[in-house]
């Protein structure tokens, strides 16, 4: 092996550098060798000597680089870096399908993942649906790697959760799929806790542990059509909403997370869910919606917006400038 600073070694380097910096100059390579641009060059020679081909540009954007001939080493990923990869990809919003130029890609790079890696890599991508969120989250990749291994290998787990109010629980849980949906990761699983079907944000899971146990999953499980229909379902405090409108037009407002929306006679229509943060189904969904509602279940709720409403009255600064007067 040859030592750090033999000219084989000093090479090698030079060759590291001109695979990370395509384009770099004499003095910019002399920096990073820590030698003169003189021996700069004459590692380059080394490399040309070699028949590596490195190539270099005249003129104030020139510099060496390697030529079509040079053999790089094959990318190698980690699970964890695999998958990071494709969320990032999946969180911009593109990559989901195959028709644009970076879903393409990314096909590509799925294909090329050993295939433990590559199936799991492309689960999520089979499962990710993007739409705007005004807050997209990030889950912690090496939580979503162990959760997508314990899909493939239809291994359950216990995993900690905190819910959006703050509170915190252990449950025992068949991991059915990891979905991309709404800006948002989730964990569709069967809870052995709660006895049910449940879905967790897979960014507010702080840690996932192994148990000796397997499962199978539902034939014909639609893991994205499941996620739906049990977003608004399981969490800590109930809501039932009636809106004073027929339900074909309440509908287009109301997102799966707020739970299941029925008719209920004459002209109106009920919320029916379960929320982990009550102010944020006031404040975002709530306060947005263009009909008259009323809190039919929930104290949590009815306390919720008996909170926005004495924010915004006192909001109002009562006879101040700009304010109309009546006069007879």
């Amino acid at each position: 092996m040859p030592s750090e600073d033999s000219p084989t070694a000093r090479a090698l380097r030079t060759l590291d550098v001109l695979r990370a910096r395509p384009g770099v100059t004499a003095a910019e390579l002399a920096q990073r060798l820590g030698v003169t641009e003189r021996a700069a060059r004459r590692y380059v020679a080394i490399l040309r000597e070699a028949e590596v081909p490195v190539e270099s540009v005249r003129g104030p954007y020139g510099g060496y680089r390697l030529g079509r001939g040079a053999v790089l080493p094959a990318v190698s990923f980690t699970e964890t870096e695999a998958l990071a990869l494709v969320m990032a990809v999946l969180d911009s919003g593109s990559g989901g399908g195959t028709a644009d130029v970076v879903g393409t890609a990314l096909a590509k790079v799925i294909r090329a993942l050993p295939d433990s890696i590559g199936r799991q890599a492309a689960v999520l991508r089979e499962y990710a649906a993007a739409a705007p969120n005004r807050r997209p989250t990030r889950p912690d990749p090496a939580t979503t790697s162990d959760l997508v291994a314990a899909v493939a290998a239809h291994h359950r787990v216990e995993v900690d959760y905190r819910s959006g109010s703050g509170s915190q629980w252990t449950a025992e849980v068949d991991p059915w799929a990891v979905v991309v949906r709404h800006g948002r990761w989730y964990l569709l699983c069967h809870s052995h806790t709660a006895g049910a079907i449940r879905t967790y944000r897979v960014d507010r899971i702080g840690a996932v542990r192994p148990t000796p146990h397997t499962f199978v999953a539902p034939p014909g499980l639609d893991p994205v059509a499941c996620l739906e229909e049990n977003l608004g379902a399981g969490w800590e405090y109930a809501t039932r909403v009636r809106f004073d409108a027929p339900l074909e037009e309440v509908l287009p407002w109301v997102s799966a997370p707020m739970g299941r929306l029925e008719p209920s006679g004459q002209g109106r229509c009920v919320l029916v869910g379960t929320t982990s943060n009550p102010m944020m189904y006031v404040q975002e969904w709530l306060a947005g919606m263009p009909f008259t509602f009323h809190v039919e279940q929930g104290p949590e709720l009815r306390w919720a917006v008996g909170q926005l409403l004495a924010r915004l009255e006192g909001s109002v600064v009562r006879g101040g400038p700009g304010t109309a007067r009546h006069t007879e």
